[in-house]
């Protein structure tokens, strides 16, 4: 990442692509922020997750707080492993109407960044990865 960008303490209102990631962290918006994030139509949001085994219902409520209908669909990067996700995390997102498709981050990002130019109502949970 750029020694350059400017580095965001928390959230950043707004809809953003991704530019880069690497080095335990993510660049958008011309800025930077080592760790996880959540990218949502809203804006950036810091993500206190660093592995899949803490995903729960509770780590996505910045996800669920959206207004309705503004997200169709959630893509989660895993870091580099992709495990199951846990049964309540599936049921919750089912009872949100969102729906959610895991894989690696860096898979993550690209598929965001495409759907993102399109227009589409998507946001991405992602694991920073080293």
């Amino acid at each position: 990442m750029s020694e350059q960008s400017r580095k965001y303490d928390g959230f950043v209102p707004g809809a953003f692509s991704i530019d880069s990631y690497g080095a335990g962290g993510f660049r958008f918006a011309d800025m930077s922020h080592r760790g996880s994030i959540i990218v949502l139509p809203s804006g950036v949001h810091i993500w206190n997750v660093t592995s899949p085994a803490e995903l729960t219902p509770d780590v996505f409520q910045p996800v669920f707080d959206e207004q309705p209908g503004t997200l169709e669909m959630l893509l989660i990067g895993m870091g580099r492993e992709l495990l199951p996700i846990r049964p309540d995390v599936r049921a919750r997102f089912k009872e949100a109407g969102i729906g959610i498709d895991l894989m690696a981050t860096r898979h993550a990002i690209a598929t965001y960044n495409i759907l993102f130019e399109e227009k589409r109502r998507v946001g991405a949970a992602l694991i920073a990865v080293p």
